[in-house]
Parts: structure tokens; sequence; C-alpha cells
């Protein structure tokens, strides 16, 4: 069933802070800036705001919000999901969270037989990743993987493997494989979301907003000054 909606959709995991805002999963308009440095709490509710502003949208004209709920930055996702949380509360509309994987998988447009691999940098040799086809369908779940314990070598032996995200560099390093191609594409973007989160609506496939937290994968560790 057709059903006309706003939905203000939110990507931080990485180093890109992404608003995007879309009219019943068609595309309305796009903010977004990827930085060096992780500069979301200053940006993201000046997009936020900007967006809505824009587009002559208020608050309550909102259906939904959605968040890429991870894995990626700690800070970033705490960030992001915390005002999508705050949003979806304070307007009483539903919170949908979407893998941030999928969304870099997204990125990737193929029509060969081929599978898809996203890479989010999980700092040293470690890489979150998940598995696609080449019509975004989950063939191995999100896991963190050690690039030196090459986990990709069964994909690789099958059949062509595009590698996107912004663990590409380091990953080139270690793979060296006539099925290995690397897109030069580093972060996901609410662009993104735009789709999925419509479907979802349509769905009804709804976060408990109480109880949703992001998907860190691996605890957060913090890390002492010596004395």
């Amino acid at each position: 069933m057709y059903t006309m909606a706003y939905i203000l959709n939110i990507e931080t995991a990485t180093k890109n802070c992404s608003v995007s805002l879309g009219y019943s999963g068609q595309p309305v308009d796009l903010i977004e800036y990827a930085g060096e440095s992780y500069s979301h709490a200053e940006k993201l509710y000046v997009f936020i705001d900007e967006i809505l502003k824009n587009n002559k949208i208020k608050p309550t004209d909102l259906q939904a919000v959605a968040v890429s709920k991870g894995p990626g930055s700690y800070t970033g996702l705490r960030i992001g999901v915390s005002a999508a949380k705050g949003l979806a509360y304070a307007l009483n509309i539903p919170l949908i969270a979407v893998s941030t994987l999928h969304l870099l998988a997204r990125q990737i447009r193929t029509d060969n037989d081929a599978y898809i691999i996203p890479l989010i940098d999980a700092r040293r040799m470690e890489v979150y990743s998940a598995v696609y086809d080449n019509n975004y369908q989950l063939i191995r779940k999100v896991q963190a993987d050690i690039l030196d314990d090459k986990p990709f070598d069964k994909y690789l032996n099958e059949k062509e493997v595009i590698f996107t995200g912004d663990a590409v560099p380091k990953t080139k390093e270690i793979i060296q494989h006539e099925n290995a191609f690397f897109s030069n594409i580093k972060y996901p973007s609410a662009k993104n979301l735009i789709k999925i989160s419509y479907k979802k609506f349509i769905d009804k496939k709804f976060e408990n907003i109480a109880y949703f937290e992001p998907y860190y994968l691996k605890d957060f560790i913090v890390t002492r000054k010596k004395s």
C-alpha cells in the first residue's frame, strides 16, 4: 500500500555526518560533510535544522526518523542514535534503524554476479564487515574480522568480490587476488537510507525507542593515561 510520508534519515557511524530527507521513498534533500575529525556533535543538529527549513518542513510534518545503527564509531553512533531517539520520542513518531554496512553496500551498483563486502575500519588489522550479493541480500552476517586471518578467501575463490569502505586501503595491502576489486567509496551516506527506511515504514518495522541502542559490535574500551 502506498503511503505518503516524510522521513528524516541520519547517518553518523563514520566520519561522514549525513542527513537526508525522503518523501515516500524518494529523495528530497541531502546535507553531509566528511572531515578528518569527528565533528558530528557540532554539525548534526545544524544539518537537521537546515534540511527541514530549506524544504519548508516542520518537525511535526515528519512521519518517522531513521538512523544508521552501526557498527562504526562509538562516538558517532551515540550522537546519531541519541538525536534520532530524541526526535522520535518528542514527536511521537516511529524510530527506524538500518545496518551501517548495508548502507555502505548499497553504494555499489553492479550487474555482475559478485559479492559486495563493505568494510569499516576497526583499527589495527581489524575491520567490521558483512557479505552481500549484488542484490544486497545478506550472505554473511556482520562481524569483526582480522585481515591477517584471510577471512574473505572463501568468497574470493568463488567469484568476483567488490570491497568498499574506509578500510579498503589497508585491505588492499593484504588481499592480492584476481577476483578482488576495490571501490574508492569510503563512507556510507544517509541518501541510501531513503528507500530502505520507507520500506521499513510501510512494513511497520520499528524500534522500541526506550530500549534501542546502537550496534557497537565490540565493547568500547577507555584507555587511561599513564601517570
